[in-house]
């Protein structure tokens, strides 16, 4: 059998093995990832709601949900997906990653799939899911458009795609860089690339020849003042997430 294809690209995945080991420490250098979580979840918990019909007031409203969190890190969204029912995979091909996120979810008492793998290797392997979250991620692959129909493989008909990212232009490029790897240093220097940045349109795009059906787009605004996020419909000039559906 022949192997799958990957957009792994391997300089991208370096950074973040060399920063596995500080995953769940939220003043460490993924503190802007536990800072936006809370608004990543409220966004992720609600779209899902909808497309599925699901009362989040009710205990483990995602029950019978397969997801797949693509990029998983050390299981930032995949232990909150696990914790409203959802039988999730987690897959990152970063291989430390792996470890650190298995050790954290038995210390919390959850039952969560963790992988080494990419996108690809699974949807070669016939997996399938109702929600991708493919979060943070397509802006560090080597092929945008390959993963993206990797991801769009790897959904049920009907599923939902959940894609957040970072726009391309002077303001995300000082506050991405500048400000969070050079001023308040939450990130190392050379975490991100800009050029490799997607403007929402580009996406979008993407996202349609990948054969997904966009849906709806936010904005993840942050308050320097308030030093918290929030959802917005018409900002996104820096941090922004899509929802896409795969036709039925």
């Amino acid at each position: 059998m022949q192997a799958a294809q990957t957009t792994i690209d391997p300089a991208e995945v370096a950074k973040f093995e060399a920063m596995a080991a500080e995953w769940w420490d939220p003043n460490g250098k993924f503190k802007p990832l536990h800072m936006l979580n809370p608004c990543r979840l409220d966004y992720i918990t609600s779209q899902i709601a909808v497309e599925f019909d699901r009362d989040l007031q009710t205990d483990a409203p995602f029950s019978g949900l397969r997801i797949l969190d693509i990029g998983c890190g050390g299981g930032l969204l995949s232990e909150p997906m696990a914790r409203l029912g959802a039988d999730v995979v987690g897959a990152d091909a970063a291989a430390r990653n792996i470890p650190v996120a298995q050790v954290h979810a038995q210390q919390s008492g959850l039952d969560i799939d963790y992988r080494h793998s990419s996108a690809e290797a699974l949807a070669e392997a016939g997996e399938r899911f109702d929600v991708v979250l493919n979060m943070e991620v397509v802006e560090h692959v080597s092929d945008p458009l390959a993963y993206l129909s990797a991801c769009q493989a790897l959904l049920k008909p009907g599923g939902l795609h959940l894609c957040s990212t970072i726009n391309r232009n002077a303001k995300s490029f000082a506050m991405a860089i500048v400000g969070a790897e050079y001023v308040m240093r939450w990130l190392p220097k050379g975490t991100h690339e800009w050029s490799k940045f997607i403007t929402p349109e580009e996406l979008y795009r993407l996202l349609e020849q990948s054969g997904l059906s966009p849906v709806d787009r936010k904005g993840f605004v942050f308050n320097p003042v308030a030093w918290s996020w929030s959802l917005s419909a018409r900002d996104l000039s820096v941090n922004y997430v899509t929802a896409s559906v795969k036709p039925a």
